[in-house]
């Protein structure tokens, strides 16, 4: 392995064997990073255009149903739970998409750093590079589309073409994970291919040292969150959810509406003060993670010390925003939202920084010049 320099006039730290033109390494880290990226934007666009004006509107329907029930007009409580059906699935198909295209770029960057301990050619661990970046780039937008498509011209009766496609994304990418599995089962036998494991990045740099350290910090953090909230709140939520529900149902069938209608809000604010913690909850998790991937990533960054040290302090601040603003929401509102979404877009910032430094990493890898270095 090729010692690693701070400057980026330095020689490539990562050897060319494994971070080779179109390998499957390259092919996985820039798959990787585009995707987390791309998935953090999609979810600062629906978070700000579609999931607060949508929890407005299943609102609004819930408490039109509830003032239909205290009218005893049942066809317009069926037509407004139908609007809210509809309502929850568009939501839901969307924070799938948005859950599915970080997923798939963690695993992508996972499936870089094992490269080195897949017993298999290089042209097959390639395709299988191939065969999961395909899959991962075909499931989000057909999840995306399902409740646009619907069943139209689909040859199944309860299956749209939409919902294939995704099935068919997800396959692609099992059968590409478990050709990794298969590989990585042979070098545990001792099977060896010619590229040496000490290739791969063994970094211990400053930025390395901060991203794994804050990466743990993290997850720690993460669970300790979780832990609080599954003993403190959780069964309290949900003895409040059944009891308002039923609260809704008995004062709007005894014609009590006001008293219907403030079990409506008091459900509104019961379920906003749930996604906001169990969204804090996922999010400081996955950020931990994600730093923990990126620091052995970061000779592959190839910037002056100097930027690579801003990108990880970037990165690791909107980390820590994102997240505690969430939480914040439950007292601030839309203020909160706001920082939040800012600290979200500190991290996208940081990983298109560090892509650009992968970019560098590639074109002085490829160069002439360097090759006869």
């Amino acid at each position: 392995m090729a010692v690693h320099q701070d400057s980026p006039g330095a020689a490539v730290p990562v050897s060319r064997h494994l971070f080779a033109p179109l390998s499957a390494a390259r092919l996985y880290v820039f798959g990787g990073i585009v995707l987390i990226a791309a998935g953090m934007l999609f979810g600062e666009i629906f978070a700000v255009f579609i999931l607060h004006p949508t929890a407005g509107k299943i609102g609004e329907n819930l408490l039109l149903a509830t003032r239909a029930v205290a009218a005893g007009d049942a066809d317009t409580v069926l037509a407004y739970f139908g609007d809210i059906g509809r309502l929850l699935e568009s939501r839901g198909t969307k924070v799938d998409t948005h859950v599915h295209i970080i997923k798939f770029g963690y695993v992508a960057l996972l499936l870089a750093l094992v490269q080195p301990f897949v017993a298999l050619s290089e042209a097959a661990k390639k395709r299988l590079a191939q065969l999961f970046l395909v899959g991962a780039v075909l499931l989000p937008p057909s999840v995306f589309l399902i409740p646009y498509v619907g069943l139209a011209y689909s040859p199944l009766q309860a299956i749209g073409w939409a919902s294939i496609l995704a099935d068919f994304g997800g396959l692609l990418t099992i059968l590409a994970v478990l050709g990794v599995s298969w590989g990585l089962w042979r070098y545990a036998r001792g099977a060896r291919t010619g590229a040496s494991a000490e290739e791969w990045v063994l970094d211990r740099s400053w930025c390395a040292r901060v991203l794994l350290a804050g990466g743990t910090l993290l997850v720690l953090a993460g669970f300790l969150q979780g832990a609080y909230y599954a003993a403190v709140d959780l069964y309290e939520h949900e003895r409040q959810d059944n009891a308002l529900l039923r609260s809704m149902a008995e004062h709007a069938a005894s014609n009590n509406l006001p008293a219907a209608e403030q079990a409506v809000a008091t459900y509104g604010a019961l379920q906003g003060n749930k996604a906001v913690k169990i969204a804090a909850h996922a999010h400081i998790i996955e950020f931990g993670f994600l730093a923990m991937l990126l620091a052995y990533l970061q000779p592959l960054v190839y910037l002056s010390e100097r930027w690579k040290r801003r990108w990880v302090v970037t990165l690791l601040a909107g980390s820590v925003i994102l997240p505690v603003f969430v939480l914040a929401e439950v007292k601030w509102g839309l203020l909160a939202g706001g920082v939040a979404d800012a600290g979200g877009m500190l991290v996208v910032i940081a990983l298109l920084g560090m892509l650009v430094g992968v970019l560098r990493h590639t074109g002085a890898a490829d160069s002439p010049s360097r090759s006869a270095a």
